[in-house]
Parts: C-alpha cells; structure tokens; sequence
C-alpha cells in the first residue's frame, strides 16, 4: 500500500508543478497579464500606423485619378513635366526649395 501512495503523491506533485507553471505563465508570461499594458500599446502605436498609411493611400489614389490619361490635371502634369524633365518655358524662372519631407 505505500508503494501505490508514493506514487499517487508524485503524481498529484506533478499535477501541482504543472498548474503552478500554467499560472505563473498566465501571469508573467509573453501573453500574460503583466504584458497587457505593452500590448495595449503596441496596438494604438499599429493603429496609429494604420490610419497614417490610409491617408497616405488616400492621398496617392487621388494623384492617380488626377493623372487618368482621359482627363488629366493640366496643372498637375505642368507640375510633373517641369519637377521630372526640367522642361520650362524660355521666359519662367524655376526656384527650387530643398525639403525635409521630400520623396
């Protein structure tokens, strides 16, 4: 009979070790509680992200539909032609002002 008790308590030993380890990983864990603040975080930074990239998208569908070969922008492909080709008229002058921001 002891033989079978020694048993059962490693076992239920086990079983202990393993539940500890299962809540100490549902707490300091990767996906823990402790983590929910920085994932949190880390989820407003990505939406912040998303929604930048929307306007910018926005943005760039807008210069293509001002670009469609059946009715394009004449000041915006002007503005092209002279910044690409450095194609101007003999009477204008071209000022070009450095930007931090530029493509």
């Amino acid at each position: 009979m002891q033989r079978g008790a020694k048993r059962g308590g490693a076992g239920q030993g086990f079983a202990l070790l393993a539940l500890l380890l299962m809540a100490g990983f549902a707490v300091l864990g990767p996906t823990g509680l402790l983590a929910w603040g920085e994932l949190d975080q880390a989820l407003q930074d990505r939406q912040a992200q998303i929604v930048a990239l929307e306007q910018e998208q926005a943005r760039l569908e807008n210069r293509v539909a001002l670009l469609d070969p059946s009715g394009a922008d004449p000041d915006l492909v002007g503005e092209l032609l002279r910044e690409k080709l450095n194609v101007v008229h003999p009477d204008e002058v071209v000022l070009t002002i450095d930007r931090a921001d530029a493509d």
